[in-house]
Parts: structure tokens; sequence; C-alpha cells
């Protein structure tokens, strides 16, 4: 079985693509949906073939890295549109990434935005390989009616869901069309030495030779092949999937670049959490041997079906199965029979972003809600669950805002748990700007043993991130040795919660005097003096708000950085620089710091700014004081919820 991806952005037309693919044989098809992913097997020309079509969101990264480590080629539908060129640079940089050969269909001919030059130019702008156009467009009338294939230099001419017809080339065409064979000879001539002879010597290569060449170049990935034409007419459709069949690799390519050592057997590249049946694991064998009742990443392969063929359970090399009660299996990784292993770097998802808290309606269903993060967890390569610092409540970070609906209903739907979302509170701190001393005596009596200790403290600001410092300098055994960390421990008890009703930072307490009692003194009365006493001097030394910033890494097409600096300023953040990325033609990295409680501001902004392309990594950097009627409000509403 051969197996593809077809990636692209939302409207690109990619699920119509691969409908008019599978349907060119007229053979029946098996199509299954698997959360955002999309499997149809289909045959064509006598051999089964396998596409996959993931979710038209670039939320689903780590989907698409996963997908693309079971695919011998990608298909990248993108619009007939060059402004649309920034909307399929997401998908092309985890393309490249990847290393999977990729062929361009450029979709919607039938009613073109742009010349075809300057979509190739435009999509050129964010690729490391040379885009190579393979067809030219025939126009009548300003309608494109056909296609010539610049290596064979025939013509053909569309018909509406029939195959397309040999014509001649226009006359007013093949000047024009001459130069393009041309110049797709001299892209070609870059990766082969014999046909840059040839060209030399002024002789035309045969045709043959020039499409083994072709193929040769897509299968060593040192170029992208682009086709033209609209599959909702079915128009150049066949002519893709016949570039699929003759020059994509094999799986054999694929086991190659994905076991060096040889000992992979399959991988597993998609996975769901299926109600009544548990988790569903989708696998793709890379050699012939897997079947049900061997054994696979160390444990027994159970229950193990193809996809598309009834009652068998044995995947043959390339074949598409799904395994269930199977708990040794997950989705981006390789397996051989005695262990499993991450698969390459590309597969991993980006950092998820956009967190919430996450609660049960009913909190019977604390357990129940746990069980089914950490099952999704399993099936979902883009989730993170975490807790809650100072709350306490679970966190789950999702992709962005589709990545998290589709969580909740799984949630929901899958394992009958409901649950409520809220924004994750931002971790605000309070510290001091000032010194202050307290002299404070705790002293109890009711009957028995009473309780007594005198402290003297001084309290005194830190500088930002030092954290919490203690010493004493106590003379003449005031306060005994072994009452000493008693103090300390009280000390710190006080900076759980200061004056503003936030954890206390960067302040150091210092001991200087006090008084015991030789019966009524204890380590308990201590630890009571010193948190009395240091609440009181945190009052005296002009307690301040804190808010945590973060040092955050934007990650975008070039010609958005304009708008994400405007952007940035309207959230009070600030722009320390960016440069291009080293990796990702046509992308800049933009270096910020930010409040964190504008990080939710910087998904939504982003999102419009970029138009969904762009994404960030952050991370906590410092905390920065916060002073006037924001300050104010902030610890208004803390004392509201307090309450």
């Amino acid at each position: 079985m051969r197996c593809f991806t077809v990636l692209g952005p939302s409207q690109s037309g990619k699920t119509t693509l691969v409908k008019a693919m599978s349907q060119l044989d007229g053979a029946a098809t098996r199509t299954e949906t698997a959360g955002n992913l999309a499997l149809t097997r289909f045959n064509f020309l006598d051999e089964p073939w396998c596409a996959f079509d993931v979710a038209g969101s670039a939320e689903y990264s780590g989907v698409m890295g996963s997908v693309l480590m079971a695919s011998d080629a990608v298909v990248l539908c993108v619009p007939s549109d060059p402004a649309a060129a920034v909307l399929v640079a997401p998908y092309l940089r985890v393309i490249e990434a990847s290393g999977t050969p990729c062929l361009i269909f450029i979709n919607k001919m039938d009613a073109p935005q742009g010349r075809i030059e300057d979509i190739v130019a435009a999509l050129q702008g964010y690729s490391q390989h040379t885009v190579v156009l393979r067809q030219m467009p025939i126009r009548e009338g300003g309608v494109v009616v056909g296609a010539i294939d610049l290596i064979s230099e025939r013509a053909w001419h569309y018909q509406e869901g029939e195959p397309s017809f040999l014509m001649e080339i226009p006359s007013s065409m093949r000047e024009v069309e001459h130069q393009a064979h041309l110049d797709l000879m001299e892209h070609l001539s870059e990766f082969d030495d014999g046909l840059l002879e040839q060209l030399i010597e002024d002789r035309e290569p045969p045709t043959a030779e020039l499409f083994q060449t072709a193929a040769k170049v897509l299968q060593d990935n040192k170029a992208i092949p682009a086709y033209l034409g609209a599959a909702s007419h079915v128009n150049g459709v066949m002519r893709l999937m016949k570039a699929l069949r003759h020059e994509a690799p094999s799986v054999d390519a694929l086991r190659a670049r994905l076991s060096p050592a040889g000992d992979v057997l399959a991988v597993g590249f998609h996975a769901e959490f299926q109600k009544h049946l548990g988790k569903a694991v989708y696998l793709r064998a890379l050699t012939d041997g897997v079947k049900s009742g061997t054994n696979l990443a160390g444990g027994n392969l159970g229950n193990l079906n193809e996809f598309g063929e009834v009652g068998s359970n044995a995947l043959a090399a390339g074949s598409v199965g799904v395994a269930v009660k199977a708990d040794q299996l997950n989705a981006g990784r390789l397996f051989n029979a005695a262990s499993s292993q991450d698969g390459p770097d590309w597969v991993k998802s980006r950092r998820p972003t956009l967190a919430r808290l996450l609660l049960p309606t009913n909190e019977r269903d604390e357990v129940r809600l746990s069980t089914a993060l950490t099952r999704l967890q399993e099936t979902d390569l883009g989730l993170e669950v975490g807790q809650d610092e100072d709350s306490g409540h679970t966190i789950l970070r999702t992709q962005g805002p589709l990545h998290l609906r589709r969580i909740l209903a799984s949630i929901s739907d899958d394992f009958d748990v409901q649950v409520r979302d809220e924004l994750t509170p931002t971790s605000y701190r309070e510290t001091i700007s000032q010194q202050a001393e307290e002299h404070y005596r705790h002293r109890k009596q009711s009957g028995g043993s009473g309780q007594f200790a005198d402290v003297v403290l001084i309290v005194r600001p830190q500088e930002r991130g030092a954290g919490f410092a203690f010493d004493e300098v106590v003379k003449g055994g005031a306060v005994p040795r072994n009452f000493i960390s008693a103090v300390e421990a009280g000390a710190q008890d006080a900076t759980v919660s200061g004056p503003l009703g936030f954890p206390v930072v960067d302040v150091a307490v210092t001991l200087t005097d006090g008084k015991s009692h030789a019966v009524d003194s204890s380590d308990h009365a201590f630890r009571t003096a010193a948190k009395m006493g240091t609440r009181e001097a945190l009052q005296k030394a002009s307690p301040v708000l804190l808010q945590p910033i973060d040092r955050v890494d934007i990650h975008a097409p070039s010609v958005f950085s304009g708008s994400i600096v405007s952007l940035i300023s309207t959230l009070k953040g600030q722009v320390l620089g960016f440069e291009p990325n080293p990796t990702a033609r046509g992308w800049d990295v933009t270096r910020i710091l930010l409040p964190s409680s504008s990080r939710d501001d910087l998904i939504r902004g982003l999102g419009t700014s970029t138009q969904g392309t762009g994404w960030f990594e952050s991370k906590f950097d410092h905390y920065q004081e916060l002073h006037g009627k924001e300050a104010e409000a902030i610890c208004r509403e803390h004392a509201k919820e307090r309450a």
C-alpha cells in the first residue's frame, strides 16, 4: 500500500481533492474519520492507496508531524491566489522539517486570483526547496481550459467530470511554453550531472529520461514540483495521481529514513479514545510480519485490523491498521518487537499556549476527570495537563481554541464527565519597598503551661529574584539557639500571604533580639511570635504588587512583523528585537517581554494579526512592580475572591 498526506489551509479544497483522487478509478472507497484526521482507502490502477487528510488548522501541527511519519509523500493543496501563500507557510515549515517528499497542487484554477508565476514565486518565499512548475495553464477567453505538461510538452484539455483529452499546444503559447520547458530542464539539471552535460552540449534529452530525473529529484527531496487543476471539477487530478504513482518513493524509503538501523517494524501515527472500546492506535507497517498475536513495542498485539479490509489482522509492508487494547502503543512513536521509541523531533507538537483551569461540575467527578485527561494525553501529542501552583486546580493546555473545544467535547461525550473551564489566574506576588523593624511579644496563659516568646525583627527588601532569606544577630543568648529555627519557620509562614493578599517574595528577615521564659517558651510560641511579628513588619514596609513578566518568542511570517510590533505595544509589552528564523525561510522570530496577564490577549491578537499563522513560546522571566490604579483594582478584586 502507498500512503500520502494531504495538507493545506482551510478552504483550500484539500478534502475535495482527496475525494476526487480516490474516485478516479470508479472503485469502492473506504473513508474513516478519527478526530481531526480522515483516512481514505482506494485503488488506483490496481494498486491500494491510503490518503491522510488532516484538518485544516495550524493548531494541528502535532497531528501533521505524526501523520507525516507514516507518509511516503505529501500533497500540499494551495489556493490559486498569491496572497494566500502566507497561509500555506506553516504547512511548508512542518513538511520541510520532516523531510517528506512534497508535491504542490495549486487548486481552484477554474477561478484563479492571480498569475501562476506569481503564485509559485509567493510560495517560493516560504520554501527552502526550489518550487518547480511542472505544468502551464491553457487559457481561452480568460478561463483556464487545460494544461501543458512541461516535461513531455503535451497539452491536455479539461472536460467536466471526465478525463482530459490530448490537444495541440496553441500556437500563441508555443514559444513561452518551450522557454518554460527549458527552465524546467535547467532546474532538474542542478541535481543530475548527465542532464547538465546534455544541456551544455545543446542536446534534447529523451522524455523518459527527464521523467526519471524528475522522479529521483522528488524521491531525494531535492525540489518541490507544482501541479495545477481544480479538484471540484476533477481537472488535473489524474496528472497529480500519476505523479504520485510514478515519482513518489515507496515504504522502503520511509523505513530507511526513520530507521537507519532497520529494526523499526511499524509507526504509530495517530490515536484516539473511542467510547466503549478504549484507545485505538493507527499503525503503518514498515515491513511484513506485523499481525495479531505477535509482539510489538514489548507487548502482545492483540486486536489488530487492517484498515479497509474486513477480517484481515495482518499487515503487509506499507499497510495501515488499527490496534485496540494495546496500551503499550501510542501515537508519534516507532515500534520494534521489544520496545518503542520517540519519533524524530519534528513529530513533536509545539508547546501548547492556551491554558485553562478545568473544574468538574460535580466535585465527585475529580477522579474520573483525572482518568479522562490521562487517557487523552496518551492519544493527543499537543495536549498538556498540569496543576496550578496557587489554587491546586487542574490546568489544561491546548494548541488553541479549536483544540480546546475538541478536548472538552471528548471529555463530555467519551468519558461522561461534565466540566467547565475558567481563565487561569495570574500568579501575582508582592514584596516590600523599604525596611521595617517590629518588636512582637506572644503571651498566652489559659491554665497549665503558658506560651511566651519575644522577638525583635528587621524586615528588608532584597534584589528581585533573590527569594526569602533569614539570619540572626542575637547576642547573649536572649533567644536560645534551639528556638532560632522556629523563628525562621514562623517568618517564612508570614510570607505565604502578605498585606495585599499575595505570596511575599524577595525579602530578608533578621532576628536581632528577644526574650524567653524558662517554662513557657517553646518552638510553637516562637514560631507564632515570628509569624505575627513579620506580618506586622511587612505591613509597615510599604508593600508593593509584583506582576509576572514572560519572555516570549513569537514565530510568524516576516510580512507580519510590523503588525506584531504594533500589537505588543497595545498589550503593554516590550519588543526586544526580531531576526530571521535560520531554519524557516520567510519567517521571523520576534522576542518580547510581556505581562503574563496579557497571554490570552496575545493569543487572540496574534491570530488576527497573522491570519492564524503565528504562534509563540513563552516562559517566566521575572517579576516587575505594578503601581497605580491597575494595581489597586487587582488587589480589590483579589480581596473579593478571598472574602
